[in-house]
């Protein structure tokens, strides 16, 4: 039988109607159709992985029910279609619900209502390869040691915390400065992992007005408020058997959190307005740019939700501490905008790649794109030089020493600078500089005393 066909198995006992159900069946030039006169042959041949069978219910070694339930033990895939006369609505309605495609009484119309459902399966079966194609090409494109560009030692540690959360169903929590990628890591850990037939479902606290955050995640029910003129269904339930990506988790307002955590613990939601809980089974990822850990200290999170969704916490280094990959970020950049607008790939030179090198990408990889694909339109020629290199702001960390001051006006540029870039985090601070954190208390203490 051709391998492209729709293969057909026909499994009947009376040779006149077996004949007559091939010949129905064989008039689309597609079908591969295979007869057989008992349940112990056809079994036999199964191996060959027809896409569906037509099983007379009443056969000399089987019934329609036993031999239903062998197939959909052997291949759950296969669809089945009972064929007898017994006409019992009972006997049909048990085998539908045990999941059989459909129930045909040995009527004269049988032909005609054979090819229609034959029709309605096909198309089915057309689209179930669509979905299973699409779900490939997602799983393709979220291959995340090809989709994650990298080769330093910071973004390989990296590969090997997915490779755990993708094996695993325990909650992430990815921290990184904004434009490091967090999306694309928990793409990576979804499309990856056993959900991934599932929906993803992302949602950016930060980008939801604080009264609305609520019915946003759990829902509302009808007149829960004003204006809430039908039943809402919130993130948590469209997520349900898939994963949740909660961005930018410390923009929460701490109201909001309690509820939260409820919802993780006991895993179930109450819709806004309603009064009956709603189970729910999504796995959590979470991302912030924020110091949670420095959050909880300051009051503004729940330090039992920020434990809750600890969980296994993945990093991302910026783009300033991952070494040579801006060079091979910037080459991918290149090739992926040449592709997109069918141009031939433009080069760097070697001034070009040492000015990105240089620069310190406030904005991460977000900004890297950015600048390339500016680059490429900027640049005349097939190659493209330092000139050609815009950055959209001035990086401040670089040019610091440009300017002529004393050295102690040097230490609190950088301090603030510093300041600036990790949200007041004096710790985390501390650590980059490598100086103890008393020292930048006093150095500030120092510097508002003299400015009063």
């Amino acid at each position: 039988m051709s391998e492209k066909s729709f293969k057909i198995f026909v499994v009947e006992d009376d040779e006149w109607y077996r004949k007559l159900l091939v010949h129905t069946l064989s008039l689309n030039p597609d079908h591969s159709v295979k007869a057989f006169s008992n349940g112990e042959s056809m079994l036999k041949e199964l191996r060959h992985k027809p896409q569906l069978v037509t099983l007379d219910f009443r056969l000399p070694d089987y019934n329609g029910s036993e031999l239903f339930d062998k197939i959909k033990t052997i291949n759950p895939s296969i669809e089945v279609i009972i064929i007898s006369e017994q006409q019992d609505i009972e006997t049909a309605i048990n085998l539908l619900k045990k999941g059989a495609y459909d129930y045909l009484t040995k009527t004269d119309d049988i032909r005609d209502r054979l090819i229609h459902v034959l029709n309605k399966l096909g198309k089915n079966k057309e689209l179930e390869a669509r979905v299973e194609n699409l779900q490939q090409e997602v799983e393709k494109k979220y291959d995340f040691q090809n989709n994650i560009i990298g080769q330093s030692a910071s973004i390989k540690r990296i590969f090997k915390l997915i490779d755990k959360a993708i094996s695993t169903n325990i909650t992430v929590m990815i921290n990184g400065e904004t434009g490091t990628g967090k999306e694309v890591v928990a793409k990576s850990i979804h499309y990856n992992g056993k959900q991934k037939t599932k929906p993803f479902v992302p949602v950016n606290m930060s980008a939801i007005p604080k009264d609305l955050a609520e019915s946003e995640l759990f829902g509302h029910e009808k007149g829960a408020f004003t204006g809430a003129t039908g039943k809402h269904i919130g993130k948590f339930e469209q997520a349900n058997g898939g994963t949740l990506f909660l961005d930018e988790i410390g923009e929460m307002d701490i109201s909001l959190q309690a509820k939260l955590l409820r919802a993780l613990q006991e895993k179930e939601i109450t819709r806004v307005g309603g009064s009956s809980t709603i189970k729910i089974a999504c796995r959590v990822v979470a991302a912030t740019h924020r110091n949670l850990q420095q959050e909880v200290k300051n009051g503004n999170f729940r330090e039992d939700l920020y434990y809750r969704l600890f969980g296994l916490p993945i990093e991302l280094p910026p783009l300033r501490e991952r070494d040579k990959d801006v060079i091979i970020l910037a080459k991918h950049f290149a090739l992926v905008f040449a592709k997109e607008n069918d141009q031939e790939a433009k080069t760097f030179t070697k001034e070009a790649l040492q000015k990105l090198m240089n620069y310190s990408f406030p904005g991460n990889i977000r900004e890297l794109k950015s600048i390339v694909e500016l680059a490429i339109v900027m640049a005349d020629e097939n190659e493209i030089g330092p000139d050609d290199i815009t950055f959209a702001q001035k990086d401040v960390l670089a040019d610091v020493l440009t300017e002529e001051m004393s050295m102690k006006d040097y230490q609190m540029r950088i301090i603030h600078l510093y300041l600036k870039r990790y949200n007041d985090d004096i710790k985390l601070v501390s650590e980059k500089l490598g100086i103890g954190q008393s020292t930048i208390y006093r150095l500030l203490k120092e510097e508002k005393e003299s400015s009063q």
